[in-house]
């Protein structure tokens, strides 16, 4: 396969389905992260959970707007490449 075929981040500027699966891995990974933060906050000062819940919504929110700020960096970027090839 010729990578002229192929579509994705390259001149092009725009994200690959490779692209998104990793954004829905550091989302995930992300709110592990959160999860265990949480977790170990607990331990520490015996909170009985309350950290742990507040580590996984920031993370969510975190991931969130890491997901959205990537996407619609794409999206604008895509929709330049399209006024510019009217």
């Amino acid at each position: 396969m010729e990578d002229d075929n192929r579509t994705g981040s390259g001149s092009k500027g725009g994200l690959s389905g490779a692209d998104f699966a990793g954004v829905g891995i550091q989302f995930a990974l992300v709110i592990i992260v959160f999860l265990f933060a949480g977790q170990w906050l607990d331990s520490r000062f015996g909170t009985n959970g309350m950290l742990t819940i507040a580590g996984v919504f920031i993370g969510a929110g975190a991931a969130f707007y890491s997901m959205y700020r990537k996407i619609s960096a794409a999206q604008k970027r895509d929709d330049e490449d399209r006024k510019s090839r009217r």
